[in-house]
Order: C-alpha cells, then sequence, then structure tokens
C-alpha cells in the first residue's frame, strides 16, 4: 500500500464516511447486551448480583457524572481501584462518557503514582477508600487531580462519594461522540527498566480483541466464568469485557483464595475459570477438592508461564478435561497467541501456541527479515489490536513499529507449526561467542529442590563479555550452597551454559504487579567479576 495515500477509498469514489452510524465503541456492546437479556445476571460480588440493565443503567449514571463535573471527552481519568462491583461501574462510566481510562496498579509506590498521574495530565480521579489510608496519596489525588470520587466510603476532602454521585444522575445514555479510533485508555507497563511507558489503546482494539476471544474459546451466553486477577491489568479487562459482549456471567473475587473460588465453582455452576499455574496447584492440592463437584467446568485458562507437565495431567486427569495457555501484551491487547487445549498433552516446555484469529505473528531478524522455522529471532505482530502508540513517547512508538511490525522485546522460534518462547530479547546472554537464554539456565535451577525462585543475568566480565550470573531464593526449609548448584547446572547444562556464579538472596527485586526486575541486579553487582578480576570458570 501507497503510504502518501490518505484518502480513503469511499471519499475517492465521491460517498461520505459513515461516521457514527458505524461506530465501534466499548460502551456500544454493553448497551446492546442489556437490550437483549436486561434481565440476565452480569456480575456476581459475593451476595450481591447485578443484571445487565442495572449495569448499563448504572453505567450511564456514572458517564453523567462525570460529564456534570466538567470533564470533556478526551480527558484522562485516573482509577486506583481493586476489584469491585462499582470499579467496574467507573471503567465503563469512563469509556461512555468518552473520556480516557488511567488505570493504576494499587500495588504501586508513590513515585510511580504521582509519575503516572502527572504523566496522563489527569483531570479526575476515581478510588477506593482504603487507597487514601495512605495520607501521601490522599494528599497527591486532593491537589492533583485535586477532583474526583471515592468508592466504597465517604467524601474526603476534594473527592465525593461515589454512589451519592451517581444516584443524583440520570439513567439515560448521554449523546457523546465517539470514534473507533479514539483511544478509550492508557495503560501503563510495569517498567522492568525504567518509568511506566502509557499504552495507548482504541476501542476498536479493545472491542476487537474481545470479539476474537470469544471466538477463539468458543464462548457463550451460558458461560459463568471468574474475574479474579486485577482489572486494572489488561488480561482480566479483555476477559471481563468478552463475557460482556457473549452476554455471560462473571463472578468477581477480590484476590485469589483457593477455597473461596472452589466454592464459587460449585455453587455457581461456573464453566470457565482464569488463573495462574501455583493458582490451580493451590485449589488442585485444596483438602476440601477431592470433596467438590467441579464438573461444570469445560476451559480452564492460564497464563504467564508453561504449566508443569506432571501439574498439567494432573489438572487435566482430576480438575478440568480442557486447559489452554494465552499470551499477549498491554500493547497487543490479548490474547496475541493461544496453546489449544488439544495440543496440551502433546508436547511439553515453552509452547506459546498458535496466532489469534486477530493477528499476525512473525519471527524477525534484527534486519527485518522474516524468518523461517526453527530461526530464532525476535517475536512481532501486526493486527487490528496493536496500541495507538505510547502516550508522549514518540521516539519508544517508532522503536517499537520498525519495519511495520509491533516488536514485542520476545525471541521465539516455530516448531511444527507452534510458537516457542525463547527468551526476553535483552535477556540473552552472550558469553564467549555464544548466545545463552537466560530462562534455559533459569529453567535448570528450578528443577533442583531446594530452589524456589531463580533469576539469570549476564554480568560484565574480562575474558568472556558477558558472564552467566544467578540469583536464587531458596523454599522455606530447605538448604544449599553455590557449589552445589553449579553441580546441579553442570548436569543439565552445557559448559558454556554454567553460572560463572550463583548468589543465594533472601528474596529477589520484584515490580507491583509480581515480576522479577532483573535491571537492579545489574545495577547492583555490575562489579562482581571486573572489580576482582577473577576468572570464575
Amino acid at each position: 500500500m501507497n503510504p502518501n495515500r490518505k484518502t480513503s477509498s469511499l471519499v475517492a469514489l465521491g460517498v461520505p464516511a459513515p461516521g457514527a452510524i458505524s461506530r465501534v465503541s466499548i460502551g456500544d456492546f454493553l448497551r446492546r447486551a442489556a437490550q437483549r437479556d436486561p434481565d440476565k445476571t452480569v456480575l456476581v460480588d459475593g451476595e450481591v448480583r447485578l443484571s445487565y440493565g442495572q449495569l448499563d443503567a448504572r453505567v450511564s449514571r456514572c458517564a453523567n457524572a462525570l460529564i456534570a463535573d466538567g470533564l470533556l471527552p478526551g480527558e484522562r481519568v485516573v482509577t486506583l481501584c481493586n476489584n469491585s462491583l462499582d470499579f467496574v461501574v467507573a471503567f465503563f462510566g469512563i469509556q461512555r462518557a468518552g473520556l480516557i481510562w488511567v488505570p493504576i496498579n494499587t500495588s504501586l509506590g508513590l513515585d510511580d503514582v504521582r509519575y503516572i498521574v502527572e504523566h496522563a495530565e489527569a483531570r479526575y480521579a476515581i478510588v477506593d477508600s482504603a487507597q487514601l489510608l495512605r495520607p501521601e496519596l490522599r494528599m497527591l489525588l486532593e491537589t492533583q487531580p485535586g477532583c474526583g470520587l471515592v468508592i466504597e466510603g465517604p467524601a474526603a476532602g476534594a473527592l465525593r462519594a461515589f454512589n451519592a454521585a451517581l444516584d443524583a444522575q440520570p439513567a439515560n445514555e448521554p449523546d457523546v461522540e465517539i470514534h473507533d479510533r479514539d483511544v478509550s485508555q492508557i495503560m501503563y507497563t510495569s517498567g522492568t527498566t525504567g518509568r511506566p511507558k502509557g499504552v495507548m489503546q482504541t476501542h476498536q482494539a479493545v472491542v476487537m480483541a474481545a470479539l476474537a476471544n470469544a471466538m477463539e474459546m468458543g464462548l457463550r451466553r451460558e458461560d459463568i466464568g471468574n474475574a479474579m486477577m486485577p482489572l486494572f491489568h489488561c488480561a482480566q479487562h479483555t476477559f471481563l469485557f468478552t463475557f460482556m459482549v457473549v452476554g455471560a456471567t462473571a463472578i468477581l473475587h477480590r484476590g485469589f483464595d483457593a477455597d473461596r473460588l472452589l466454592t464459587d465453582i460449585e455453587r455457581e455452576h461456573m464453566t470457565f475459570i482464569f488463573a495462574l499455574p501455583l493458582m490451580y496447584q493451590a485449589m488442585l492440592d485444596h483438602p476440601s477438592r477431592p470433596s467438590r463437584d467441579l464438573s461444570s467446568l469445560r476451559l480452564c485458562f492460564y497464563a504467564m508461564a508453561p504449566m508443569a507437565e506432571n501439574l498439567l495431567r494432573r489438572l487435566i486427569s482430576e480438575f478440568c478435561p480442557n486447559f489452554t495457555l494465552g499470551s499477549g501484551q498491554t500493547e497487543m491487547y490479548p490474547m496475541t497467541v493461544m496453546f489449544r487445549p488439544e495440543e496440551q498433552l502433546r508436547r511439553f516446555g515453552p509452547y506459546w501456541g498458535v496466532t489469534s484469529i486477530l493477528n499476525d505473528t512473525a519471527i524477525m531478524d534484527d534486519a527485518g527479515r522474516i524468518l523461517g522455522p526453527g530461526e530464532i529471532g525476535e517475536i512481532v505482530h501486526r493486527g487490528p489490536n496493536v496500541m495507538e502508540g505510547y502516550y508522549k513517547n514518540p521516539e519508544a512508538t517508532a522503536e517499537a513499529r520498525t519495519f511495520g511490525w509491533h516488536h514485542t522485546g520476545d525471541l521465539g522460534m516455530w516448531d511444527d507449526g507452534l510458537l516457542m518462547f525463547k527468551d526476553r530479547k535483552k535477556d540473552m546472554i552472550k558469553t564467549g561467542g555464544e548466545n545463552v537464554p537466560s530462562i534455559k539456565v533459569e529453567s535448570a535451577l528450578l528443577r533442583h529442590a531446594a530452589v524456589g525462585n531463580a533469576v539469570v543475568v549476564g554480568l560484565p566480565h574480562p575474558r568472556w563479555i558477558e558472564a552467566i550470573t544467578a540469583f536464587v531464593v531458596l523454599k522455606p526449609g530447605t538448604k544449599t550452597d553455590e557449589a552445589e548448584l553449579i553441580r546441579h547446572c553442570k548436569e543439565h547444562l552445557g559448559g558454556f551454559e554454567v553460572p560463572k556464579a550463583i548468589r543465594i538472596l533472601t528474596a529477589l527485586p520484584m515490580t507491583a504487579t509480581g515480576k522479577v526486575q532483573k535491571h537492579p541486579l545489574r545495577d547492583q553487582y555490575r562489579d562482581l567479576y571486573t572489580a576482582s578480576s577473577t576468572d570464575s570458570a
């Protein structure tokens, strides 16, 4: 396609664009679901049940409250909320008002919260009352943005009570012009290498992702799923919206509790759950699980990491017959790749599966050449679920779009038609002329009975250029030392892949979302080898 062609085919043919008649808007799908099934339960939060009709009306009241407070289309509204019915009302209300939702992880420190509020130029805040127990945070929100609403609590200074503000507004949908490519949300990434970056997603991208997910997983109106992971993350948000697009029901949870989730599966006859591998392990091993009726489950979804073979075999045999792994990014609204149920017991390892019906996936080298099967390169995508860009960061946006594809920063390869994850691109260690994926060394260390967690980085070395260096945390009640772990690695890795040093720590640095941060370790131990000029080989 000629990049200089800016005139649409309709305009070229003398036909005006259809405008609002053909718009794609997140709020429209909720309204349509409410029109089809106004009395159908959409959300369950403990003993409270909300129908599609009730949710739709409440969302409109929220949108009208925001508009009444003087907010204009395109302005940013930050939220600092954990899972609740009111939080769902809030973010749908923000988007129905033509505003831009900026969710903030409630586990972030004050500095990161302040950065996001200031960088997004937020005009308004919606916050859980529990968040205001942090005096510095309360002071921040009362000064910048300086106005907003409090969920599940009374008014607090410049912040008014959420439900009182909504109750004062009409339930009719406001007449707001929204276009497909209008930004619906800015989600800030966890920032493992620096300040968070604001990922802009449009109404079209979120809607297209939800429609594709519904088709890929065969979701239908009768399904009952969970919303347990934080709704300020892209994965849980897209799943909740997917449920609503098909008219299904979601059971809200405010964190993981194995007994509570098992109870809800049995009581609500849940058909779908989204959890992490360790959560499935906890449910499988829960003492009450053998007596539970979990027969309603037809599909279990997991993310973040492949499942260990012995755990997956037990789960499929004893918990649910169908498991699937999904992958995606905030920048490529999830999911982009799916490891389907029929493939789960055919092969094991870091398989991510096949690309979604929504987008293209390829493997690319540094020169922009698309690679074939068995060749390792960067995983790249393109499709309607790609971000509009990083907010106020055109340089990072351009870098992510080199050669006309979105660059994930992940390395992978095609193996028999399936995508295999190899490593983060920046975590590939080049040592003595050899490339060593850090994930390979980490996986070997995790096979040791005493290792609870492990992270591997490359540190400057006078001989090896980069020396493979491991940091481990031991499981409670276990003991080992560096020499034993080195011997273990030599049993499972090639000579050049064995760490030159291993440090046993009490904890690893983590982001607020639970991801290990490698850059603090690189910074702290940068002189480990160069200072002494010793060859640890």
